[in-house]
């Protein structure tokens, strides 16, 4: 993964949102040695995203079947919303 320097990256912040953009390189900010960010097309950030919806639902599926392991009840949000007369 490539590293540059703040300092260059706004002295060509244009060319190197273009390189992130046209060629998908990731690049590392780097501030007086210390990594600060990083730069990635908005195809790596659909990724992440997926990535995270996913762990997301894992860790809903897990949190929900240990609910009902212990007896307790789940409802929709529909039901919710019904019961407490929320119109859309």
């Amino acid at each position: 993964m490539t590293r540059l320097a703040m300092q260059d990256i706004q002295e060509h912040f244009a060319a190197t949102v273009a390189r992130v953009a046209d060629t998908g390189e990731r690049i590392v900010v780097e501030s007086h040695g210390k990594d600060l960010a990083v730069l990635v097309s908005l195809e790596d950030l659909a990724l992440l995203e997926e990535l995270e919806d996913r762990l997301d639902l894992e860790d809903f599926r897990a949190a929900k079947e240990e609910w009902e392991r212990e007896g307790r009840q789940t409802t929709t949000l529909d039901a919710v919303v019904q019961e407490l007369g929320i119109k859309a």
